[in-house]
């Protein structure tokens, strides 16, 4: 009986859960400041046609 949990596999799950979040932590981390794709020109053309449909509406 560890920490009052009886069971290996209600540890188990507490440890994976805990674990996973800890993994998710670092690779938020790792990637905070990673650039992602650039912003083409057809983005721009495509968001720009998107709000002229939307106002139309």
């Amino acid at each position: 009986m560890y920490l009052g949990i009886v069971d290996f596999w209600v540890f188990l799950a507490y440890v994976l859960c805990i674990g996973a979040s800890a993994l998710c932590v670092v690779y938020g981390l790792v990637n905070w400041n990673r650039n992602g794709s650039e912003i083409t020109p057809e983005d721009v053309a495509w968001a720009k046609e998107e709000d002229k449909l939307s106002e139309d509406l």
